[in-house]
């Protein structure tokens, strides 16, 4: 009844996996920069330990499936030749710097503007236009200079872009998750970190097993992502060529339903926050998002893109970027939070912490 090209399977599948995304981070609202800003105002540990543990499972899953399957993971743009690692620290430190002024990071801004946070889609909307710029336009051409430079391509040329040991890996993020759940009972509530990393491992299996057996159009192999794929969403919705509709389009479309579908029935994240810090919110969105864009870019992904979905490969280059994006997301927050500008809308505590307190917040 429905002969559909191998491609256009490809794209619906990233439309539900966008869906699972989506539904799974607004039920316990998964965030990379909402964790790290829940430590510095609350000492809060569970959306951290959900991250960390989204990476411990996207990593095992990806090598089991690519294995299996036979995928080359080294052939994913994480692993693109005259990679010039001086750009990937900037990106993310620009990218960590963009998430925190602008309070969340590309998927985390997906999902508060589909949960109700109309603020959230100037970010997108500045991500969108800023990847795009620094990917092709305006930005291109002043920084390719600087990602193409011959000398810190042949600096960076001494450390091979190589595949890290994945127990070494996997004891460093195991160790850290027993730091921040401190009782081993606290994993089994971490169901949404399991869950997205599993996604991780399903996209690669889409795009480098049932993509690669499309004759109509060629489809690279990718993961979960969402800088670039949200300038490539700008750019379909602008110029409307159906042609450009891709599995991350599809992907970053199925987020905002999944996320939409699911705030009708997890109400309590169903609006938007205005904290009552003295914030002008559309200049940090602008400022964020344009931040994000263009060092989303130079680092080739974002929290999710290069956190979970490139370190799930194993990449050197991947835990550069998601180091350099933690440290400057860390630092970018003591600051915003040192002035009274870091926005406190939730509070996330483990179930058997939880206190009768009252919240007093301005929503």
């Amino acid at each position: 009844m429905f002969d559909l090209e191998i491609y256009e399977i490809v794209n619906i599948l990233g439309l539900f996996i966008g869906i699972a995304f989506g539904v799974i981070a607004q039920k316990n609202q998964f965030c990379f920069s909402g964790s790290i800003k829940d430590y510095i105002l609350t000492k809060s540990t569970k959306r951290g330990a959900s991250v960390i543990m989204a990476m411990i499972i996207a990593i095992i899953s990806t090598t089991l499936m690519a294995s299996y399957f036979q995928i080359d993971l080294t052939q994913s743009s994480y692993f693109k030749s005259n990679i010039n690692y001086l750009a990937v620290i900037a990106g993310g430190l620009l990218f960590g710097m963009g998430m925190m002024i602008a309070d969340g990071c590309s998927s985390r801004s997906l999902v508060k503007y589909a949960q109700g946070d109309s603020n959230a889609l100037i970010t997108l909307i500045f991500i969108a236009i800023f990847a795009y710029a620094t990917t092709k336009g305006l930005l291109f051409g002043i920084l390719n200079p600087f990602i193409n430079n011959p000398f810190l391509i042949e600096i960076s040329s001494k450390i091979e872009n190589f595949q890290m040991n994945i127990f070494i890996v996997l004891a460093i993020l195991v160790t850290i998750l027993l730091y921040l759940i401190k009782r081993i009972k606290r994993v089994f509530s971490l169901l949404d970190g399991i869950l997205v990393g599993l996604l991780v491992s399903i996209s690669w299996f889409v795009t480098g097993y049932i993509g690669q057996d499309s004759m109509e159009r060629e489809i690279a192999l990718a993961g979960i992502s969402f800088v670039y794929p949200s300038a490539k969403t700008l750019e379909l919705f602008t110029y409307y060529e159906v042609n450009e509709l891709s599995f991350g389009v599809s992907m970053v479309c199925g987020v905002l339903a999944g996320t939409f579908i699911m705030s009708y029935f997890n109400k309590k994240y169903s609006f938007g926050c205005t904290s009552a810090q003295n914030i002008n919110k559309v200049k940090y969105n602008m400022i964020g998002g344009a931040l994000m864009g263009t060092g989303g870019i130079l680092a080739i992904g974002c929290t999710v893109g290069q956190g979970l979905t490139g370190l799930s490969t194993l990449a050197f280059s991947s835990a550069l970027a998601i180091i350099s994006i933690f440290i400057s997301a860390v630092i970018t927050g003591k600051i915003l939070n040192k002035y009274n500008k870091l926005p406190m809308c939730f509070i996330f505590e483990w179930e058997d912490e939880k206190k009768n307190k009252p919240i007093d917040f301005q929503i």
